[in-house]
């Protein structure tokens, strides 16, 4: 008789603490499921393209200059944006590839660095947005209709490569005043920009009196060799042309130019921070951070077609006076003064 009494009981004790698990259970799973749906549900972070000719190495200062133009605009990487990162290191015939390789991975916005790159993804895309970076006018290439009102999915920053020639054709005649031959270094790869330049750099040595020798360099051994034929025809000086390609070899060719004493001037202080003797050009990093500026624009939801194309307005010229001593030169104390910097 005594049996039946605690077999009820024990039944109905393990139906309460069966329930009570069973909530608490449930209780529990919900509280540790809240997190991970809300996880779930926050929005993934937009993802900017970033396409380059470039090695990496080559442009870390400019990258540091376009982070800080969409930290200007309130992006940080790894925070609130996501860069990805496709670099042809120097061999522009992948950009395509590339710049497609981009648009399948849906990013808003593709920021391009160089008239290849930009040409590379304005050639895949009609839609995802571009800020670029480009050193020849992008309304005579076809890049955008006008300055104003790009129109299109596409603007940037225009540096003005192109346009600076004749300036630094001048800037090599006042170091050099007995100069009347000019060796030009070129990339004929990068055709639209190469065309440009020399077609103005012939126009300023015409009006300055000087005498022009195109060299060709697409690889770094044409770069070796069209240095070493300017060391046995001995010009008074060398014109490197700026391109992404030859921007990469910079240090190279700041070195060939230096160990066959041949003066030269390029188109940024980068060349002459590597032992290079005079540029006159564009702030790079701060175009960059212009570039980065205008991607965090877009982010924002503007339209490319409403942010105006915008020029370089910095222009620098620096000297390296221990290479000019090297040498042997004199540097006018009018071009000192003029300098923006003086690397001693």
């Amino acid at each position: 008789m005594t049996t039946r009494p605690l077999s009820a009981l024990t039944m109905l004790l393990s139906r309460h603490t069966r329930r009570r698990e069973f909530i608490t259970l449930f209780g529990g799973g919900a509280a540790a499921a809240w997190p991970l749906v809300a996880r779930a549900q926050q929005p993934a972070l937009p993802v900017v393209g970033f396409l380059a000719s470039q090695l990496p190495d080559a442009i870390t200062d400019r990258l540091r200059g376009f982070r800080q133009g969409l930290k200007d605009t309130g992006y940080v990487e790894g925070e609130n944006v996501v860069i990805v990162y496709r670099l042809a290191e120097n061999q522009d015939d992948r950009l395509p590839a590339l710049a497609a390789e981009l648009v399948s991975r849906h990013v808003a916005v593709i920021a391009t660095a160089g008239l290849p790159a930009t040409l590379a993804a304005k050639a895949v895309t009609t839609t995802i947005p571009i800020a670029f970076l480009v050193g020849d006018d992008p309304v005579r290439l076809g890049i955008v209709t006008s300055f104003s009102r790009p129109a299109g999915n596409m603007t940037g920053i225009n540096i003005l490569t192109s346009e600076l020639a004749a300036k630094r054709l001048e800037l090599l005649r006042e170091l050099l005043p007995r100069a009347a031959r000019v060796a030009v270094l070129a990339n004929p790869a990068n055709v639209a920009a190469t065309e440009t330049q020399l077609k103005e750099v012939g126009a300023a040595a015409r009006a300055l009196g000087l005498q022009v020798q195109i060299h060709n360099a697409d690889t770094s051994a044409e770069i070796d060799a069209a240095f070493a034929t300017m060391s046995r025809e001995r010009p008074d000086a060398v014109y490197v042309a700026t391109t992404a390609f030859l921007n990469g070899r910079r240090l190279q060719l700041a070195q060939l130019a230096a160990f066959h004493r041949l003066p030269a001037i390029y188109g940024l202080r980068e060349y002459v921070e590597a032992g290079g003797l005079m540029s006159y050009g564009p702030n790079i990093v701060d175009a960059y951070r212009q570039v980065g500026i205008y991607t965090g624009r877009i982010l924002k939801n503007a339209a490319p077609a409403d942010l105006p194309v915008v020029q370089s307005s910095k222009f620098e010229l620096v000297i390296n006076a221990q290479t000019a001593r090297m040498f042997g030169l004199t540097v006018a104390d009018k071009l000192l003064v003029a300098a923006d910097e003086v690397i001693e």
